[in-house]
C-alpha cells in the first residue's frame, strides 16, 4: 500500500511538471490571439469610414473569427489552469493517506 502511494505521488508529480510547461504553451497561443485580434481590430477600424460607433462595430464584424479564436485560447488556458488543480489536490490527498499510514504505523 505504501508503494502504491508513493508511485502515485510520483506519477502526479511529473503530471504536474508537465502542465506547467502546458500552461505556458496555453498562454503563449493566448498571447498570440490576442495579439492577432488586436491589430486585426486595430487595422479594420482604421480602414473603415463613418462614425467611431460605426468604425467599431465594422471592425468587430471584420474580425468575428479571430476573436473566436482568442476566446478558444483563453478556454485552454483555464482547462490547463484546471487540471493543475485537481493534479494539486490529488497530491496533497495522496500525502495525507501517506501521513495517516505512518501514523497507524507508529501505533
Amino acid at each position: 500500500m505504501v508503494s502504491e502511494i508513493v508511485q502515485e505521488i510520483a506519477e502526479l508529480t511529473s503530471e504536474n511538471k508537465k502542465g506547467v510547461e502546458a500552461l505556458y504553451a496555453a498562454e503563449a497561443t493566448l498571447a498570440q490571439a490576442e495579439k492577432d485580434l488586436d491589430t486585426a481590430e486595430a487595422s479594420a477600424f482604421l480602414s473603415e469610414s463613418g462614425s467611431v460607433a460605426e468604425r467599431q462595430a465594422h471592425a468587430k464584424l471584420r474580425c468575428a473569427d479571430i476573436r473566436f479564436d482568442r476566446d478558444i485560447a483563453k478556454a485552454q488556458v483555464n482547462r490547463v489552469r484546471t487540471k493543475l488543480r485537481v493534479i494539486e489536490s490529488a497530491l496533497m490527498a495522496q500525502a495525507t493517506m501517506s501521513k495517516l499510514m505512518q501514523a497507524e504505523m507508529k501505533l
